[in-house]
């Protein structure tokens, strides 16, 4: 997936030279038993009305993109972004959009909670698309979804490397 993938600054050739190192040395670069694995996302843009679909998230108290972690035997980044898209908002028509090809690469840091310490996703994040924005529906109460403009989504983020992928997905839109 990296292969061809060009960074677009130095944080994210950095970034991509960390992810591409787990991938080449790690038995498992998915595993959650190593302390940078990596991670699927996306973000959820309906195309006709040019909003981005937001998810709470509790752990970090921030709206983020939706995806996670593979599940046992997963290991194609684009699969985990589109079944933790489909869990995390019951939206059943996504799609990558307007091609599969990843968007961003980006290392990013996830706090300690319970046991569970702290450590860092690879994480691997595209554009899914869906026809259906009113049939979004949160998986659980404490993690509500939001569609928004982009440049509102760009503001309600948190982390900067959020708003520069939401600004790579405003530039995919401004030509499709």
């Amino acid at each position: 997936m990296l292969e061809g993938y060009t960074a677009r600054d130095e944080t994210e050739n950095a970034d991509v030279a960390r992810i591409r190192e787990v991938l080449a040395t790690a038995a498992d670069p998915f595993s959650r038993q190593i302390p940078l694995h990596v991670t699927g996302s996306a973000v959820i843009v309906h195309p006709e009305s040019r909003r981005v679909l937001l998810r709470w998230h509790q752990r970090q108290q921030a709206w983020l993109q939706v995806g996670g972690h593979g599940d046992p035997g997963e290991t194609d980044p684009l699969v985990i972004a589109l079944r933790e898209g489909r869990e995390e908002t019951g939206l059943t028509d996504l799609r990558p959009w307007p091609t599969a090809d990843l968007l961003h690469a980006v290392v990013v840091p996830v706090p300690a909670k319970g046991a569970e310490p702290a450590h860092e996703h690879a994480d691997l994040r595209f554009v899914l698309a869906t026809g259906q924005p009113e049939a979004a529906r949160p998986e659980k109460p404490d993690a509500p979804l939001k569609w928004l403009p982009l440049d509102e989504a760009i503001d309600a983020v948190s982390e900067d490397n959020l708003r520069e992928t939401l600004r790579r997905v405003q530039e995919r839109l401004q030509v499709c």
